[in-house]
C-alpha cells in the first residue's frame, strides 16, 4: 500500500497506419500494394497504472530529455496522493540524461524509476497496451490527414483514462 506501480513507455503511431491483413483474388499474381508517400505520426508517451488499469498519455513534439521530464511533473502532479509512484521503463538514452537528475533528487519522494534490463522490450507491460491500441485503431486504415490519426488514438485515450478492467487484465504481472 506504499507504493504505486505504472509502467512507462513511448510510441509512435504513423499515419499511413499498418497493414496486417489483405485478401487478394486468388488470380492475381504479385499484388501491388500502394501506401502514401508519408512518415507523418505522432509521438505519444504513455504510462498506466498496473493495479487499475487507468492511462495516462500526452502527445509530443518529440522525446527528449525535456519533454520526458515535462511528462514526469504531469503524472506527478496528476496522481501523486501520499502515495509513491514506482515507474517501471526502458533504458532509453533520455531516461539516463544528467539534466533530469535534480528533479528527480528532488522528487525522491514522490516517484522512483526502475529500469528494466537493456533489450526486454517484453517485460513491459505498456508494450501489450501499445500493441492492443495499434490493433483497434491503426491496423488496415489510413488516416487521409495528421489530424484524423491524432483524434482516433485520442479518442482510444480518452476511453482508457479512467481505471479499466480490459488494461488492468492485459498489464497484470503474475
Amino acid at each position: 500500500n506504499d507504493i504505486d506501480i505504472w509502467a512507462l513507455d513511448e510510441c509512435h503511431f504513423y499515419q499511413h497506419g499498418s497493414r496486417c491483413t489483405m485478401w487478394v483474388p486468388p488470380e492475381d499474381v504479385d499484388p501491388i500494394v500502394f501506401q502514401a508517400p508519408t512518415r507523418k505520426g505522432i509521438s505519444v508517451f504513455g504510462t498506466v497504472q498496473l493495479s487499475t488499469g487507468k492511462l495516462i498519455s500526452e502527445i509530443t513534439p518529440k522525446f527528449d530529455a525535456v519533454t520526458f521530464q515535462a511528462f514526469l511533473e504531469y503524472l506527478v502532479d496528476t496522481q501523486y496522493c501520499g502515495v509513491q509512484l514506482y515507474v517501471i521503463l526502458d533504458n532509453s538514452r533520455y531516461h539516463h540524461a544528467k539534466v533530469l537528475a535534480p528533479w528527480l533528487d528532488e522528487h525522491k519522494d514522490e516517484i522512483i524509476l526502475e529500469f528494466l534490463p537493456p533489450y526486454s522490450p517484453k517485460l513491459n507491460p505498456i508494450e501489450r497496451v501499445w500493441k492492443l491500441l495499434r490493433s483497434l485503431c491503426t491496423h488496415n486504415r489510413y488516416f487521409q490527414t495528421l489530424e484524423e490519426l491524432t483524434d482516433t488514438v485520442r479518442g482510444q485515450f480518452k476511453s482508457w483514462d479512467k481505471p479499466n478492467d480490459t488494461l488492468r487484465k492485459l498489464c497484470a504481472v503474475n
